[in-house]
């Protein structure tokens, strides 16, 4: 059975959870529900949104996957400290 339950909150934090709750594609009803049910459950509940790459790192990250694919910009396998001191000191 389902019921009704009015709170009182800050209007940033309202506009704060309805904006999570869009990024996240769930109604702010069954964000709350979760939050009550696990809190019930294990009287503790963390949540986080995952973390979004900052358009840079986007950039970074597609010049990398396409020199990789391209056998471009990469270093040798380095497996002692001499190898890598003689590989750094030739760049």
């Amino acid at each position: 059975m389902k019921t009704m339950m009015s709170i009182k909150t800050d209007k940033e934090v309202k506009e704060g959870v309805q904006e999570f709750a869009r990024e996240i594609g769930m109604p702010v009803s069954t964000i709350v529900n979760a939050y009550f049910r696990e809190l019930l459950r294990t009287r503790e509940f963390r949540v986080s949104a995952p973390p979004r790459m900052t358009p840079q790192l986007e950039k970074t990250i597609a010049v990398a996957e396409r020199d990789y694919k391209r056998k471009k910009n990469l270093s040798p396998i380095l497996s002692t400290k001499e190898e890598i001191s003689r590989y750094f000191r030739a760049l």
